[in-house]
């Protein structure tokens, strides 16, 4: 994809959002594509003759043992349009041809039509993700119970210590327990990216535990994000994971921010169980659509 194409894309991307009140693509996604991709990266952009912009875009983009598939089709171009279903099947033989393998195709705010492309394709319902959200700023017994120790992360300092925890807390989890050096520098060099908010707490002289926060600023109104939580699993059963959330949500609240929000595996029931413990509730699903792709040669 050259320059042209990317601007093309991301203004699609802008006009999807506006019109569906969500982006239409993952952070990992996102980011692969304005800074060019990786190794294990394909974009495809549709277009329809008599239109001078971008119909649809599809993007697959290879993990830790599957690939991630999404897709956004112009809120024109919707209804009838083979568009969404020709992207699909497009990305789906593009991970044929670069040997196969295990495709999750990530969907927000899934409706009958992506279950109906799903079936066409062969692919079926598999992980679904609550987006959750509360109110801000927390009061009463939960700001008592937000007084966790917390220190801001330092770039150039602790990169190395948070991969080794966010990577052993999060081993089993295909998009966030693969990280490497260069993940986590690509986000520090995101808009968005505020050390300040990024609390790590420490125990012996160890990174116990951490609550990575995130605003979107673009949002009306702007929402405060727990991004990224987790706790060494050395240091699991002390109640940090608790502690970590209230900790990273007073920090939000203490800057003007009026909701907060994070996701959250729908099977993962003590986590769901915690987060409506301190007043979540789910606002809405993410759903992913799986199959596994045998090569083509």
């Amino acid at each position: 994809m050259g320059k042209g194409d990317i601007a093309a894309v991301a203004e699609l991307l802008e006009v999807a959002t506006a019109a569906d009140h969500h982006r239409p693509l993952g952070e990992h996604q996102w980011l692969d594509l304005v800074q060019g991709g990786r190794k294990g990266f394909a974009g495809l952009v549709a277009w329809e003759p008599g239109h001078d912009h971008p119909v649809g875009y599809a993007q697959v983009t290879r993990g830790s043992g599957s690939w991630a598939l999404e897709f956004v089709v112009d809120p024109h171009h919707r209804g009838d349009s083979t568009v969404a279903l020709d992207l699909v099947r497009e990305a789906l033989q593009v991970v044929g041809r670069q040997g196969g393998g295990h495709v999750h195709l990530w969907v927000p705010k899934p409706g009958p039509e992506h279950d109906r492309i799903a079936a066409e394709l062969g692919l079926v319902r598999g992980r679904e993700l609550y987006q959750m959200r509360r109110p801000l700023p927390i009061e009463g017994d939960l700001l008592a119970d937000a007084g966790l120790d917390t220190r801001p992360f330092v770039p150039g300092q602790d990169e190395r210590r948070w991969l080794d925890v966010n990577n052993r807390a999060f081993s089993w989890h295909p998009e966030q327990g693969g990280w490497d050096l260069d993940t986590i520098v690509q986000r520090e060099a995101e808009a968005w990216f505020d050390p300040e908010g990024f609390l790590l707490h420490e125990r012996d002289g160890r990174l116990a535990g951490f609550c990575w926060t995130k605003v979107h600023s673009d949002e009306d109104p702007p929402v405060g994000e727990i991004y990224v939580i987790a706790v060494d699993p050395d240091f699991k059963g002390l109640g940090l994971g608790r502690a970590l959330v209230l900790a990273g949500l007073n920090w939000l609240g203490a800057r003007g921010l009026r909701i907060g929000m994070l996701y959250v595996d729908a099977t993962n029931e003590p986590a769901v169980g915690l987060y409506k413990a301190i007043g979540f509730e789910v606002d809405h699903s993410d759903r992913a659509y799986v199959a596994d792709v045998a090569p083509v040669e």
